[in-house]
């Protein structure tokens, strides 16, 4: 439960604190999405009234021909232009298009300054809060006394003899763009939390999913070390029964103390052996300790170990024999012993786990690019949910028949680890009470890194 409960934490401090970088990073985006959103309609309003003012400019400069005088032919390009002071000059009929009337009436208006900057004439929407001081600057953004912003630009206007005639401005309103922004923002504040939301809960889903490894491998750890301590608190448990029946024990015969010792040096020869698996695969992991590699002839090794097998198969009434369907030596780059421990555990297993009478052979044979070598036997096989964890460490297929030939389960793990180690393959097939196949390949061209020489030793599943 603690170690649940660990997880959990771990997984929600990593959820939240993915979902503040998340929700940070949204914010400056959100954030830079608005700025650019502002800036390229801020553009598009410039040349939207650039090109109005442009436009407004030349055509009426065309009209002028006294300074402060405004000609009423200007009255056709702004029908509802007003002279300040005076009366206004009558509109044209509705069906004469002006220029203000092909974008939005509604939001432009025009403003005349004579050249001592006073107002002179106004034309289109022109708000009346609007201040009538003149200022020259080319661009400007004004507030009326509503609160509602409008934004212009300022020309010089000339006669057609060329003399100063004063100033326009044209602007309009930014009603409708401040509205467009206030939708932009609160579609962003809006969205952001929700958005927040759901990266949490993504956040929280993706957290769980890169815990799993850790957890696995946590379980893994958990239950190798409660495997390790069974393994080693067996032979400690006998041993130390056997010598505290030893010393309850008035007086011992040489027979008795002979036979007290033998039961110890068993058990201690197990623990020796379990230490050593260990050590083994912990150093295969780690693939630190370096060894000069040299050239293996894997059918030398595999002769070797059917002579030396021999008697233990005998003895369990099986037949041992290697059969070798290729011609040309098989040699490859690699470690000697690591490699005789692969083949020696992988021929301990299948006679072990075959019946009297039954038979194990060791093929050798090579592809393009692999020596293969098959333990085919005749055995108790290995049941199909069994066979992807049969190489997982203290793992047995059958318990108690492992215990009884002495068994650490360690063999398959070392293997596979000595194959990996090469840069081969080692894959298993088998049927229940029909036999099994392991098959190991290893490459001819990749030289495997350099390990610690250990001591030849036989481990079973």
């Amino acid at each position: 439960m603690n170690q649940n409960k660990l997880f959990q934490q771990t997984r929600l401090h990593l959820a939240l604190w993915y979902a503040l970088v998340m929700a940070l990073i949204l914010s400056l985006c959100g954030f830079g999405i608005y700025k650019a959103i502002s800036h390229a309609h801020w553009m598009t309003l410039d040349q939207e009234i650039e090109s109005v003012a442009g436009t407004l400019h030349d055509s009426i400069e065309l009209k002028l021909q006294q300074p402060g005088q405004l000609e009423p032919v200007i009255k056709e390009l702004l029908p509802n232009i007003c002279v300040v002071g005076k009366q206004c000059i009558p509109e044209l009929s509705t069906s004469q298009r002006h220029t203000l009337s092909a974008i939005h009436q509604g939001h432009y208006y025009v403003r005349l300054f004579d050249n001592l900057g006073n107002l002179f004439a106004v034309g289109g929407s022109y708000p009346a809060g609007l201040s009538t001081k003149f200022n020259q600057e080319l661009w400007q953004t004004l507030q009326d006394n509503k609160g509602k912003f409008y934004h212009q630009i300022t020309l010089m206007l000339h006669t057609l003899d060329n003399r100063d005639w004063g100033y326009i401005q044209v602007g309009r309103s930014l009603e409708d763009f401040n509205n467009y922004l206030d939708a932009v923002k609160l579609t962003l504040g809006l969205g952001s939390p929700i958005v927040i939301g759901l990266v949490g809960l993504a956040s929280w889903w993706l957290a769980g999913l890169a815990m799993q490894p850790i957890y696995r491998s946590y379980r893994q750890v958990q239950q190798f070390t409660a495997d390790a301590a069974h393994e080693l608190r067996t032979p400690l448990a006998a041993t130390q029964a056997t010598v505290e029946s030893a010393l309850m024990m008035s007086q011992l015969n040489e027979i008795e103390a002979r036979e007290i010792l033998q039961t110890i040096y068993r058990q201690n020869q197990r623990l020796t052996t379990l230490v050593t698996d260990l050590l083994l695969l912990t150093r295969l992991d780690r693939q630190s300790v370096p060894l000069q590699s040299e050239i293996c002839h894997l059918n030398d090794i595999i002769n070797d170990l059917i002579e030396e097998f021999a008697a233990l198969a005998i003895a369990n009434d099986i037949t041992l024999t290697s059969t070798t369907q290729i011609s040309k030596p098989l040699n490859i780059i690699g470690n000697e012993d690591q490699l005789y421990r692969l083949f020696s555990n992988l021929i301990v297993n299948a006679i072990q786990y075959t019946p009297k009478g039954g038979k194990v052979t060791v093929l050798v044979n090579c592809s393009e690019n692999y020596a293969v070598i098959q333990m085919q036997d005749t055995g108790i096989g290995i049941p199909q949910p069994e066979i992807p964890r049969i190489f997982d460490r203290f793992y047995r297929v059958h318990s108690d028949r492992s215990r009884n030939t002495g068994g650490s389960g360690l063999g398959l793990a070392i293997a596979q680890a000595i194959v990996q180690a090469h840069h081969g393959n080692l894959s298993v097939q088998s049927e229940l009470n029909k036999g099994s196949t392991f098959i190991v390949k290893l490459p001819f061209d990749i030289a495997v890194p350099r390990w610690v020489r250990y001591k030849k030793t036989i481990s079973h599943r």
